[in-house]
């Protein structure tokens, strides 16, 4: 390890960034510095923009994966190394297009869930739908966490190094009451192969994949869909967004609200102006054909 890595993980660790921060943005600089050969300390903003131009165009990579390479690079020089540069013109970040996540009716859901095939990987996803988790929270979930006496769940350190307490459904308190009795975790709730570590998300994922082939549902759905279904399901139900805010542990309030975009209750419950006209549309005359006799 060279002494600018070092340096590098000494100040992401005095920052309490995240382990996945940490591990990603040594990674970026690592690319950036073998693309050159060349240390990042001698090189400088054009060497910057050329490799941002090598991302964007013969890499190709889309603007989220830009934006961590961008967000490490920005670590680096202006935190390790004490440029004094503006950053957001010597490495810009790309604009990324505001897309709006797919969700699954109720029915949909339930469809879903009915078709993944290992308990496991049902009781994880139901639990990102039934209390809104992010998938990296619901495998990191223990038993300790499940207060069925305030009828709560603890979410340890979820994203942002932030805890929170979403409630919890009665339904999923009887399923996670079941998958206890049926495997009785020591640590972890849903423990992996390997002893000591819960199951990996990859695993999860690929279950998806699977239950929608089973399924044929026409909608792409991965394990973060359950998440965005429960946020949707809660505005149609008529909860206020800032609750949804705080289930959904997000920093800020914009963020939740780009699902009212989605509500249905929200976007067809407006009467369209066409609806409003005092009569029906005139229907186009037929031609008439001319007579000649």
């Amino acid at each position: 390890m060279t002494a600018l890595r070092q340096r590098m993980l000494e100040d992401m660790k005095i920052r309490n960034l995240a382990l996945n921060t940490q591990a990603s943005y040594l990674l970026q600089v690592s690319q950036f510095a073998r693309h050159f050969g060349k240390s990042p300390e001698v090189l400088g903003p054009e060497d910057i923009r050329a490799y941002q131009l090598h991302l964007t165009q013969e890499k190709k990579l889309a603007p989220g994966s830009i934006t961590i390479a961008v967000s490490a690079l920005r670590f680096l020089y202006n935190v390790t190394l004490h440029r004094d540069w503006k950053l957001e013109e010597i490495i810009p970040a790309p604009k990324a297009p505001q897309k709006l996540p797919i969700v699954l009716s109720p029915e949909e859901v339930l469809k879903f869930l009915g078709c993944v095939r290992l308990h496991n990987h049902r009781t994880i996803l139901t639990c990102c739908y039934a209390a809104g988790l992010r998938i990296s929270e619901a495998l990191a979930l223990e038993a300790a966490h499940i207060d069925s006496q305030r009828m709560v769940i603890r979410v340890d350190q979820g994203k942002g190094r932030k805890d929170r307490y979403v409630m919890l459904s009665p339904k999923l308190l009887e399923i996670l009451r079941q998958w206890w009795r049926q495997e009785r975790p020591q640590h972890w709730l849903f423990p992996g192969g390997i002893p000591g570590r819960h199951i990996t998300r990859g695993a999860v994922d690929d279950a998806c994949e699977e239950a929608l082939q089973r399924c044929r549902i026409s909608k792409p759905v991965t394990p973060h869909t359950m998440r965005h279904c429960f946020a949707v399901h809660l505005l149609e139900q008529g909860t206020d967004v800032r609750t949804i805010q705080l289930l959904l542990g997000h920093r800020s309030l914009a963020t939740t609200a780009r699902y009212l975009r989605i509500a249905t209750t929200k976007v067809c419950s407006t009467t369209s102006p066409l609806d409003l006209l005092p009569r029906p549309l005139p229907l186009e005359p037929k031609p008439t054909r001319p007579q000649y006799f």
